[in-house]
Formats: C-alpha cells, structure tokens, sequence
C-alpha cells in the first residue's frame, strides 16, 4: 500500500503513551501516521516531558486485581517481558531484576494484584526491614526510560512515522489543518486527519476543545546515583497514603531513588532538602547504595553518596480523577469537515510505562471501530 492510499492519522503528544500509540498503529501498515508534539525524547530534559524522568519499573498499582487498570497493566507487562528477553533489538532498553516490596499493612502480601509477577514469593516475617509488616519478592524489568523513548522513537520513524514539533491552542487546528501547520514536508501524514489520538497527558488540562479539569499533577522527585553494584530493586511503602521509597536500578549503572508524591504541586525543580530526606530513605532502605569500602568500614550516611550523584530530577505525573480516559468522542462540522474522531487516551498517572502497550492496543481497537463506522 503507498504512502497516498493511506489513511492520515495524527497522534498528539510524544511521551511514552504517545510514542507507543504511534507506533502501535504505524505497524498496522494501512496508515500514515504523524505524530505532533512540542517536546520529544532528544531534547533536553524538562519539567514539561515527564516521561523522561519515570523511574520506571513494572510493578503493578493498586490493591484490587479485578480493575481495569490491573488488566491494562498485566496487558503490559507480557509486552515489556518479551521485548526484554536476551537477544532481542530492545533488550539494552530493560534490566530484568529481582524486586522486594515491604508493605504497611500484614495483608498485602497475601492480597496484591503482584501475584500474577514471575517467581512471586511471600517474604517471611524475619526479613523484613523496619516499619514493614509484610513483604515479597518477585521478578520484573526496569526501564532505562530516555533510552527506551528513543528506541520508541527511532522504531516509530523507521516503520514510516513522520513528526511535527508544535504546541496546539486548540485540537480543532489539527483537525483542520492537519500536521502541515507544523510541517510542510511531511506529504500526506500532514493532510487533515481522519481520525486524531490525544495522548497529551498533563496537557489535556489545557489543550482548547478537551480543557479536562479533572487532569491534575502528581509531583515526583527523585535522585540519580551512580552505582553500577546494584542490580536489585526494592519499594517500601510507607503507609496509606502512598507515600513510598524505592530503588530502582537501570542497565546503565545508574540507580534511581525516590521518591515524592505532591498532588498539585507544580513546582519545577529538585528542593535540596527533599533530596536529602530521598536519600536518607534510600540508605536506611538500601545501604548497598554506597561504595562497598564504606561499607566494609562502617554504617553509610549521606555523605557517602553524595559523590557519586549523577543528577536529581522531577516530573509531574499526569493523574486523573477517575483513572485513565481512552475514549472515542466526535467532532463535526470542523473546517467544514464532517464528522472526525478523537481518541482520547491520557490520564494515566505514573502507571504510563507499565500501561502503555495495553492502552495503545485499545487505542487502535477504537480508532478502527470510529473508521469503519464512517463507511
């Protein structure tokens, strides 16, 4: 099929949801997709791209494994397993690793939707650390996250995908205008779309025509420390609340530490004394964070990881009151168009990474059940 007989799509937004929507339906081989966004995954890092500062390991959210966003997250997680296996082109992407959860409350172990985790054990009373009262160990992959966008990316133009770099005042410009408002060279992917996918995530609290107000941000910080030795992960959740602390390795060496949740807090950079309560977490739940001759010596503090920081960071997670909307709603009569579709799929907090794979498959289930109806 050329590029002419197509059918045009554009995809808003180039964070994991939108990269992963994208290329989901690129793959398809019956449409020429585009995608506009005023950040991408080679830019700098910025407090208005969260995905590139997600920790980001697949643990599944939540208590209850009969949600939708369980099965969106198992969905996942099946996706995220195969593209780690050894040998595969996206495996430098992932680490697989052993993960201990400690939980507040002495049912979650037995109750967690983490069950459904390969080699998911109860961990006994006596390896607990302080402030648990019960745990468990299982395996999962971590996501060295600006790498993995990239690998998204770079996938997503290989199959034919083209970009826009543009900031929208209003969805209907897109449906008029197409991504050649943008872009006047991307052929027919910058035609009027038939149908466009809004993956803007906090973005849709603001986009003109969506102006979702339920769309709210979830402020995380977290520290980056250079400690190649650690290829484990462990999460301590504090109490109800969510609060939590947790260790993330990447393959690259680097390790993750957090973290924070503040509801509508929009400031947007790391505050020196959140970075120090991080990483007096981190060690109390991780001293293997230090150097092991420090630890041959004595107790570490925090001084000892201070020299091997490599950055601090923060992100907004783009939450929703209600969970994720991935939805089908019309427009007509825009342009003098008739009637176009607009996919929604946003609002998936930080639960992007390890939904991504789920939402966008629903997202092309709908996309082509909006298409058909048309005809």
């Amino acid at each position: 099929m050329s590029a002419a007989q197509k059918v045009p799509v554009v995809v808003l937004g180039a964070g994991v949801v939108g990269l992963t929507t994208a290329l989901r339906i690129q793959t398809e081989g019956k449409y020429d997709v585009a995608i506009v966004a005023e950040t991408l995954p080679t830019d700098p890092k910025s407090i208005r791209y969260t995905s590139q500062w997600a920790g980001a390991h697949h643990v599944y959210s939540g208590t209850d494994p009969t949600t939708f966003q369980h099965k969106l997250e198992l969905e996942t997680f099946k996706k995220l397993w195969e593209m780690s296996a050894p040998g595969s082109d996206s495996e430098e992407c992932f680490l697989r690793i052993e993960e201990t959860e400690y939980f507040h409350e002495v049912s979650s172990a037995e109750t967690t939707p983490l069950k459904d985790m390969p080699n998911f054990k109860v961990l006994p009373q006596e390896s607990l650390v302080p402030g648990a009262k019960s745990g468990a160990t299982f395996q999962t992959v971590c996501i060295d996250s600006p790498v993995y966008l990239n690998y998204l990316l770079s996938q997503f133009l290989a199959k034919g995908g083209k970009i826009a770099r543009g900031s929208l005042q209003h969805i209907h410009q897109i449906i008029e205008g197409g991504a050649n408002l943008f872009n006047a060279t991307l052929g027919p992917s910058g035609l009027p779309p038939a149908a466009v996918l809004n993956c803007t995530g906090l973005g849709a609290r603001f986009l003109g025509g969506v102006e979702d107000k339920s769309v709210y941000p979830l402020r995380g910080q977290t520290v980056l420390v250079r400690a190649p030795w650690v290829r484990f992960g462990r999460t301590l959740y504090v109490d109800g609340t969510g609060a939590f602390t947790y260790i993330i390795p990447r393959r690259s060496g680097d390790v993750v530490v957090g973290g924070t949740r503040g509801r509508d807090d929009w400031h947007a950079e790391p505050r020196p004394e959140t970075t120090r309560d991080i990483l007096e977490r981190g060690l109390a739940l991780c001293p293997e964070l230090a150097p092991a001759e420090v630890r041959a010596q004595r107790a570490p503090v925090v001084e000892d990881v201070l020299p091997i920081i490599a950055g601090e960071g923060c992100g907004l997670r783009p939450c929703r009151e209600g969970g994720v909307r991935i939805e089908t709603e019309w427009t007509e009569g825009v342009g003098k168009r008739g009637k176009v579709p607009v996919i929604h799929n946003y609002g998936h907090g930080g639960a992007g990474f390890q939904a991504s794979w789920a939402t966008a498959d629903i997202a092309l289930q709908l996309l082509e059940e909006a298409l058909a109806s048309l005809e």
